[in-house]
């Protein structure tokens, strides 16, 4: 059975202000077209559908257009809701929109109810797990912890237990969206981190034959049944070195992975980070060649140059983002504050607050009281979203 597994399309997301939609529906159009061209059997959609809980219009209508060309392809599509994703909302109609094809998978208490396809090697059953906020989903699962790993493999449980229960020789696919050790992130990813803790074992779903992930950007090969397709765009500059592309599995007749192809997506703009004093930027022969890319500078100049944006576009026409990194020791006081807590986590950042107000850090049982606030602010917003307020 040959799958085509992609992920966070992210639909109605700009990136650095400029609107992306014009291209989120090219990379639609290729998708349909490979469906089409390379006799794909279903389509795997493992979460992030929209940007937000509540998309643009523009965005919905953008994503009805694909499920009504992926319906007329007549092929399967299986899809499950994000972190991004407002899952009640996404799930509307879900049970109408089955019998055109498209399989949604928005709701936790169906993780152990699988689609179920055919071919001439016989069955393959297709569990959705969508996107699984612990502390929503713990007490419906019997999980011993509010984590991601045991809500995980509360799921995983499920899915085994279904799958006991089918004829021997039963292939199985499992879509999940989750942060799974290994895996590498982008800026772009919201974090879901719990307790302190973000990502799972990829041995959580041992006993399936592949895994299509979602919610890291960058396409990832984990073990050779666990794999993330990553977005279809970049969303932040940096995946300026990503290849976007989506896997198209063969799944063999004895389960086997026979095959694992890249199929690249359709690139709207190249995108390049350039870093170094303004007048050096400007001068450099050996830049030229992203004149027309999206840029990301870097200023390095000791005292902020006049007018630096003005004089990037210049060169640079499509320049989106300026950042100022002075050429400073770590201990300057003058160091930004936003340079000092780049690629810290809230965690970290709170434990440094509380180092600096005192004069020491946090101990273990502050740490996680910190732990707690964290989750019940990040909680607090999924539960008015399921709630609708």
């Amino acid at each position: 059975m040959r799958l085509l597994h992609t992920s966070d399309w992210h639909l109605g997301r700009s990136f650095h202000r400029v609107a992306l939609l014009d291209a989120q529906a090219a990379f639609l159009d290729h998708l349909v077209a490979t469906v089409r061209e390379r006799d794909v059997d279903a389509v795997l959609v493992a979460g992030d559908v929209y940007d937000r809980a509540v998309p643009p219009l523009a965005a919905v209508e953008l994503f009805d257009t694909a499920l009504h060309r992926l319906a007329d392809a007549g092929v399967p599509t299986v899809m499950i809701s994000g972190n991004h994703d407002s899952a009640r909302r996404l799930g509307v109609g879900a049970g109408l929109i089955e019998r055109a094809g498209i399989h949604l998978r928005t709701d936790p208490a169906g993780v152990g109810t699988p689609v179920m396809l055919a071919d001439a090697h016989g069955d393959v059953a297709l569990y959705g797990l969508p996107y699984l906020e612990p502390a929503l989903v713990r007490e419906r699962f019997g999980a011993d912890k509010a984590g991601h790993e045991s809500v995980l493999a509360a799921a995983m449980d499920r899915v085994r237990a279904d799958l006991a229960t089918r004829p021997g020789g039963t292939r199985s696919v499992v879509l999940a969206h989750a942060f799974v050790a290994g895996g590498e992130a982008s800026d772009s990813e919201r974090d879901i981190t719990v307790g302190g803790v973000a990502a799972v074992p990829a041995g959580v779903f041992d006993g399936v034959d592949y895994v299509a992930l979602g919610h890291l950007h960058g396409s990832q090969t984990l073990t050779p049944r666990v794999r993330y397709s990553g977005s279809p765009l970049a969303y932040s500059f940096s995946e300026a070195d990503h290849r976007k592309t989506m896997w198209l599995i063969e799944l063999g007749p004895d389960g086997a992975i026979d095959g694992a192809e890249r199929i690249d997506c359709p690139v709207p703009r190249a995108l390049a980070r350039i870093r170094g004093r303004l007048d050096d930027l400007l001068a450099d022969p050996a830049l030229g060649r992203h004149r027309d890319a999206w840029v990301e500078a870097t200023l390095t100049d000791p005292v902020r140059p006049a007018d630096p944006m003005a004089r990037l576009t210049e060169r640079f026409p499509h320049t989106l983002s300026l950042v100022f990194e002075p050429e400073r020791t770590d201990d300057d006081p003058l160091l930004s504050y936003a340079t000092r807590l780049r690629g810290r986590s809230d965690q970290q950042i709170a434990e440094d607050f509380v180092a600096h107000v005192r004069g020491a850090g946090p101990d273990q049982a502050e740490r996680t009281v910190l732990y707690g606030a964290f989750d019940d602010v990040r909680v607090d917003s999924a539960e008015r979203e399921v709630s609708g307020r």
